[in-house]
């Protein structure tokens, strides 16, 4: 059964009350792009922000969304709760979301973007994101999934509102380069932030860290793309971590010059992933703040999730691996933010922040 959404219900039902001192948004990342329609607006990202009334934590949370999605998987879940943005609002932080370019608000054209990728299907999702139980087959996590707010598969009105967030990406290394001069320019224009990724916004995140390192004071990618060098049909992580440039050291002209190995497994259910070749060339834009790589007990990325943290340790950075099985949250798929134990996620990630101890200067 929906949860009423008039307005005197929604009133009733309020037990605690959202205290805001701003609340708003702004465009970044707008370039002019000659079309053969015109000049059109190319490359821009919406941002909305929250600032609460009562402004307890000294940084900023800055939230990417992942995939095919939207900032509404930050702002509720399918079945009507409040989602992690509120939640990290309520524990007093100023929360901005970006739309990155091409999704949700920051509508994709293929005459300013380039070829955009097919649309999500109901099956896919239902397969990996919202009913993977029913498919042990794929990954011997799968079996373990139960978070998800509905029945998962096709008819279920949580996914149907789930989908209807859903569209469109543009080919990888533009999508990229795109989130990372919107990410930048967010950051110029807010100052020193915490960066939380989820997915396919975990390479974003990695490229905006990059432009803008002395702007990061952590990072948290939630299930980041991945391993390095990853391939899943046309998407191909070729400098590593990301389909664009980063920055190494020694300098890499071109993909080409980074070589890789294969690394066994750590653990049963997982999968060998690719590391550099010894010696290993440093990423100095992914140091000098704290990383945590997030896993969820049932997602396929618990089986490759490791590839990221052991590449990003190899290359210099302070980074943590904290699988959710581990502080106790069992069941949970990828799309962790979305489930019905959200807000017991979002505590460990606030319980996580406070351990770095960041100072305000």
């Amino acid at each position: 059964m929906q949860r009423s959404l008039q307005p005197r219900d929604l009133h009733a039902a309020a037990r605690n009350r959202l205290a805001l001192a701003d609340h708003g948004f702004f465009w970044v990342g707008i370039e002019r792009a000659s079309t053969p329609f015109g000049t059109a607006v190319r490359g821009q990202g919406c941002v909305e922000y929250f600032i609460p009334a009562e402004l307890k934590q000294p940084w900023p949370l800055v939230l990417l969304h992942g995939g095919g999605g939207q900032s509404t998987d930050y702002l509720g879940t399918p079945d009507g709760r409040p989602g992690w943005a509120y939640y990290f609002v309520r524990q007093g932080y100023a929360v901005y979301l970006l739309d990155r370019p091409g999704l949700g608000r920051a509508p994709n054209h293929e005459a300013c973007l380039g070829a955009m990728s097919p649309p999500a299907t109901y099956e896919f999702i239902s397969e990996w994101f919202s009913n993977p139980a029913a498919h042990p087959e794929r990954y011997a996590q799968a079996r373990l999934h139960m978070q998800w707010p509905g029945s998962g598969v096709v008819g279920d009105p949580a996914l149907d509102q789930f989908m209807a967030g859903t569209g469109p990406s543009s080919e990888l290394g533009v999508s990229h380069l795109l989130a990372q001069r919107a990410g930048a320019e967010l950051l110029d224009r807010i100052g020193p932030a915490i960066l939380m990724t989820h997915s396919a916004g975990g390479p974003c995140g990695w490229m905006i860290a990059d432009a803008r390192p002395r702007l990061i004071k952590a990072l948290i990618a939630v299930e980041p793309f991945g391993p390095a060098f990853a391939e899943r049909g046309p998407s191909k992580l070729t400098w590593g971590l990301t389909g664009a440039p980063l920055t190494y050291d020694p300098p890499v002209a071109s993909a080409d010059e980074l070589q890789r190995e294969l690394r066994p497994a750590p653990r049963p259910g997982t999968v060998p992933c690719y590391v550099q070749a010894e010696p290993a060339r440093r990423l100095p834009n992914l140091q000098g703040y704290p990383i945590v790589v997030v896993t969820a007990e049932a997602s396929w990325m618990a089986t490759d999730n490791h590839g990221i943290v052991d590449y990003l340790k190899q290359a210099g950075a302070a980074v943590e691996h904290l699988r959710l099985e581990d502080c106790g949250i069992h069941g949970n798929g990828h799309a962790m933010m979305l489930e019905k134990n959200s807000d017991d996620i979002a505590r460990v990630l606030h319980e996580w922040v406070a351990r770095q101890k960041l100072a305000s200067a």
